[in-house]
């Protein structure tokens, strides 16, 4: 982590003999992603709620042919050790529940999961979609699970991470991507979330085939903002899972952009978003590399004031670069054969846009509505196989959060079940993620990568 003298300190072992006596609040190291490594760092443990579940087995065959040691008993010995041996991951498949009497079956196996889940591990929920649910009892019981996985993260420790997948009736054979990003350490600074995955009608999507070490080989994406801070992070994770990268930004950045651009073997477009010929430059350009596959709307700007000091031209400036500018380009796009059949739109929204911060009502309007366009967006995707989903950044490691004040900056740290800033490689990995060919079933999602931030819903 940069620059976090806290965390540094209580990390070493004269700081974590002091933060013990005077009961401190650890923070933990996370495990994050590098190339080659295994989906999972041990053993896991697999369990149902009842006799009905539907992803069990989905689960089970993907761990198994990626030679991960799976048991059903949580209190089962593994790896060779004890019934309290450290594991990788705990695994519930909480579908098909007809009443909050089966929740208990759920506590049962998660209570020993808890106690035995290993620094950076995973504890994912996987249950059925509550809309979907008629009964007011079984509506019950699955929208209960949402309040399970949040309190349960916010006791999880070591790093460790908990989540609840949704899965949509006849969908439970679309969620490897999903899977494989919940579990492994490309997520590890999204805790206590809850992911959708759907049908998609008249699309017979597979996994089959993907290198998962290089799964948007073939891919054209754009990032704009990517010049520097997420924007670049984000570039060069899409370029290292095999993008072709055209990396935007507008032509005060040239420099920078020309670095990044530099940096992933990719285009540099200077290009500012909100003028009118934008749409038509971008999708040109596009052209010349033979379409797009992926969009990722990074660009966004700040211009703070307290609501009672707000003018009009900051906030134009607000709305028009972090929403307007995407949704000009996304109608471009729609009616465009340069994006391309089974493309990926992927949007950055923030945590004020949820739960609001002071000082930032435009900023935080304009994000709330990048959440309202992904909503509405979605369904007229479907019918060129393509998605749109969001990521909602909480307290962040960047050159800006650097430069604020340290008791802001502090604040923003601690304010997460982690204890930490996330980097902008925890929002670059789900970009990352949302992009894939085989994410085909997350469609008009908003996922936090904050830590579990305590702000927000």
């Amino acid at each position: 982590m940069s620059n976090d003298w806290y965390s540094d300190f209580v990390n070493s072992s004269f700081g974590r003999t002091i933060a013990g006596q005077v009961g401190l609040p650890p923070v933990p190291r996370l495990r994050r992603w590098e190339p080659g490594q295994p989906l999972l760092s041990g053993p896991a443990l697999l369990g149902t709620a009842t006799p009905d579940g539907r992803v069990a087995k989905v689960v089970r065959s993907l761990l198994t042919d990626l030679g991960i040691e799976v048991h059903d008993d949580p209190h089962a010995p593994v790896g060779g050790g004890s019934s309290t041996s450290k594991v990788a991951a705990g695994i519930v498949d909480a579908t098909g529940l007809s009443s909050p009497a089966d929740l208990a079956e759920i506590q049962g196996f998660l209570t020993p999961v808890m106690r035995r889940i290993g620094p950076s591990g995973r504890i994912l929920v996987i249950g059925d979609v509550p809309a979907e649910a008629t009964s007011p009892a079984v509506r019950a019981a699955r929208r209960a699970l949402e309040g399970l996985v949040r309190s349960a993260g916010k006791e999880a420790r070591y790093g460790a991470t908990v989540n609840l997948v949704h899965v949509a009736a006849g969908a439970e054979n679309d969620i490897e991507s999903t899977l494989r990003f919940f579990l492994s350490s490309r997520s590890a600074f999204v805790h206590g979330q809850r992911l959708d995955v759907g049908t998609v009608p008249g699309f017979a999507g597979s996994s089959q085939g993907v290198d998962w070490d290089r799964p948007l080989a073939g891919r054209t994406a754009v990032v704009t903002g990517a010049a520097r801070g997420i924007g670049a992070t984000v570039a060069k994770t899409l370029r290292r899972d095999g993008a072709t990268v055209i990396c935007v930004d507008v032509p005060s950045a040239g420099d920078a952009l020309a670095r990044t651009a530099n940096d992933v073997g990719g285009s540099a477009l200077q290009l500012d978003i909100t003028a009118d010929h934008a749409p038509a430059t971008l999708l040109d350009h596009a052209a010349r590399h033979g379409g797009l596959d992926v969009v990722v709307h990074n660009a966004g700007i700040t211009r703070d004031k307290l609501l009672a000091n707000q003018d009009r031209d900051r906030w134009n400036s607000v709305i028009d670069v972090n929403l307007n500018a995407q949704l000009t380009i996304n109608d471009a796009l729609l009616g465009s054969d340069v994006f391309h059949r089974g493309g990926r739109i992927v949007t950055v929204s923030s945590m004020a846009g949820i739960a609001g911060n002071r000082g930032q009502t435009a900023y935080g309007a304009s994000k709330a509505g990048v959440i309202g366009m992904v909503e509405a967006t979605a369904p007229l995707l479907v019918e060129k196989d393509a998605t749109i989903n969001a990521v909602a950044p909480g307290f962040i490691e960047t050159a800006m959060t650097a430069a604020m004040p340290v008791g802001t900056r502090e604040a923003g740290r601690r304010l997460s079940s982690m204890a930490q800033g996330g980097l902008p490689v925890d929002v670059a990995e789900t970009i990352a993620w949302f992009a894939q060919a085989a994410s085909y079933a997350v469609n008009g999602q908003v996922l936090r990568v904050d830590g579990q931030n305590y702000l927000g819903a």
